[in-house]
């Protein structure tokens, strides 16, 4: 079997990365959302967060926003094993007691997968699993602003306990690590979810891809 015909076997793995704020997971439903009639999972890096043996007080002090708090590894493995169209076991993190809960979520393999998170560019193992590289780039104001009403309503945090993390974490490791993933990216969303002209475009190229590589496949089989 060429590489031509075992690519089209397998599902489609869209990877949408951006700061924290940014709009990327608006995005990653939206995509899913518009590919209704599709086969789609949704892989939040998220889940993959590093179990962490610490008091709850140092665990709150630990940097969240830096590649090493994710346990990566098992991020590329599990892509792998849905790529070969195998189910995983994806990990639960609790955002209020920062930590792992112990339970997972199964997931099924599916023919298009959307990977969601702050680091999905930033591994190249992760990048060469992907067919198409989006960076959702927002204004540093504008995902701030989300990020306060998220984690006040979602996360029960404080403003005071956010906009140290802000200062001291998310913003410095924006501007480090996540900002120059975006030139591997081959699609760059500004403004997030509110650029439906930027999300149409990347819907119809997902539909063509998947319609050619069911095109492909059907020829293989005949």
């Amino acid at each position: 079997m060429t590489q031509q015909d075992l690519s089209s076997k397998q599902p489609l793995i869209i990877g949408v990365s951006g700061g924290s704020g940014s709009g990327k997971t608006t995005i990653a439903r939206r995509l899913i959302k518009d590919l209704g009639a599709q086969s789609i999972a949704l892989l939040q890096m998220d889940s993959y967060y590093k179990q962490l043996d610490l008091p709850y007080e140092e665990r709150k002090r630990q940097n969240f926003d830096h590649p090493l708090s994710f346990d990566t590894d098992l991020l590329v493995s599990d892509l792998k094993k849905l790529r070969n169209f195998q189910s995983i076991e994806v990990p639960i993190y609790d955002f209020v007691k920062s930590n792992r809960t112990g339970e997972t979520r199964h997931q099924e393999a599916a023919d298009v997968i959307v990977l969601e998170g702050i680091f999905v560019l930033y591994d190249q193992r992760l990048r060469d699993l992907m067919d198409i590289k989006v960076f959702v780039d927002t204004d540093d104001d504008i995902r701030l602003i989300r990020r306060i009403k998220r984690d006040v309503d979602h996360r029960g945090y404080t403003l005071e306990t956010i906009f140290d993390q802000y200062l001291e974490h998310v913003r410095p490791m924006y501007q480090q690590f996540i900002e120059p993933t975006k030139r591997y990216a081959d699609v760059i969303i500004p403004e997030g979810g509110a650029n439906e002209v930027a999300i149409d475009l990347l819907t119809s190229k997902i539909r063509y891809l998947m319609y050619q590589r069911t095109k492909s496949k059907n020829s293989v089989d005949s």
